[in-house]
């Protein structure tokens, strides 16, 4: 990424991928939030930034004049309109009322609690797996060996596809949301490869049908008619960008945590039962995921205005630590009991796969501090965070 000029004045100037805003947003969000709740940038194209949960609640409700259409910050490089696959999206995280609706009632059936805790034991498994390969070491990096290794191979293993490839999921995934998320041509080419991949496998899947997810999706209809490769393969689009790196960076985010907290660390070892609110606290506390909307048409809030083709950050982390609506919102409490936090955005386009990040969590969790209940950070310092529309640790070096 092209070096920027510092922020002077967060207000007027803010920028997303700046490395202290990466390693650290809550001064920044804290200092917005008492003298300008929505800021504005020029930078990448433009965009605004709230701040208060109560503002996020109500722009969600804004359909259809904050369209979905293109969640990302950065305006995206032009498409080839010849291109095969230049109309392929990520539906429904991508569409608007009404084609959304009918996309995300078809797709939630794969995601219920039912549905996802047929997942629960392989990830249980792959997790003891990854823990196998560095534990008589005494060391790790909690993010490379083990949050970043999960979600890819779930993800993998739902589809059908060998887990082998994860390596490829990592490489493609970071290609749109982290290194190619500031530079267009990058985004394009890792769009190509990712679209053409799951051109092929709907194809074969066509061919050989199976039990795993794109089968069962190629077999489902979408308002009485079969559903196209188009929508199938844009799915697939969406399951492998929304559902890999946001998951984790939450993971990570976790593990960071716990080895530099250990009143926390010991909570969970000796209170199992502290699960459950402890990952709602987590989620809460380092939420991942900032979308994006474009105004449709001049939009009035408060002393601000929209004007028609602005974008808007759905800045559902800060949100999160919105003291108006979290007592001791900067604090993380592993036993909150009143938590209506929006890390998974609210709303129409609320996460459709949260029963499926909430499962990775918890046995990522469980499984970790089962095998491995002491550890720390051997080197704080070396710890590196990724930023932008999906923030999380890409480096977390562990002792134990």
């Amino acid at each position: 990424m092209a070096k920027t000029p510092p922020v002077n004045d967060w207000k007027t100037d803010y920028d997303i991928f700046d490395p202290g805003y990466v390693r650290d947003p809550l001064p920044v969000w804290n200092e917005l939030r008492e003298g300008c709740p929505i800021a504005h940038t020029d930078r990448w194209g433009g965009s605004w930034l709230p701040t208060r949960y109560e503002d996020m609640q109500a722009f969600v409700r804004m359909v259809p004049e904050l369209s979905s259409k293109e969640p990302l910050v950065v305006p995206p490089q032009e498409l080839d309109p010849d291109s095969e696959h230049a109309e392929v999206a990520a539906p429904p995280i991508t569409s608007d009322p009404p084609t959304q609706i009918p996309i995300r009632r078809m797709i939630l059936p794969f995601f219920t609690p039912k549905a996802v805790a047929l997942h629960r034991p392989d990830t249980e498994a792959l997790c003891h797996g990854l823990i196998d390969e560095f534990i008589d070491k005494g060391s790790c990096d909690g993010a490379v060996q083990y949050a970043q290794q999960i979600p890819p191979r779930v993800i993998a293993n739902m589809m059908g596809i060998d887990p082998n490839r994860s390596a490829d999921f990592v490489e493609w995934v970071r290609g749109i949301l982290e290194i190619g998320l500031t530079d267009p041509e990058i985004r394009l080419k890792y769009r190509s490869i990712i679209l053409n991949f799951f051109s092929d496998l709907v194809q074969e899947r066509r061919q050989n049908p199976g039990d795993d997810l794109i089968s069962q999706l190629i077999a489902c209809e979408l308002e009485g008619e079969p559903v196209t490769d188009r929508t199938v393969i844009g799915m697939c689009n969406l399951l492998l960008i929304a559902g890999i790196d946001t998951t984790w960076s939450s993971i990570g985010s976790a593990i960071w945590h716990l080895a530099g907290s250990p009143d926390d660390r010991s909570r969970l070892v000796n209170e199992p039962d502290l699960f459950p609110t402890a990952i709602e606290e987590l989620l809460r506390f380092y939420s991942p995921v900032t979308m994006a909307r474009v105004c449709q048409k001049d939009i009035e809030v408060g002393d601000v205005t929209f004007k028609e083709g602005d974008r808007v950050l759905m800045n559902f982390p800060a949100a999160n630590h919105d003291p108006a609506a979290f007592d001791r919102a900067d604090e993380v409490v592993l036993d909150r009991e009143k938590n209506r936090h929006i890390a998974f955005g609210v709303g129409i386009h609320r996460c459709a796969g949260s029963n499926l990040a909430r499962m990775e969590m918890d046995v990522a969790l469980r499984v970790w501090m089962e095998r491995i209940p002491e550890f720390e950070l051997s080197d704080p310092d070396a710890v590196t965070w990724a930023g932008g529309q999906v923030r999380g640790p890409r480096n977390i070096p562990i002792r134990f």
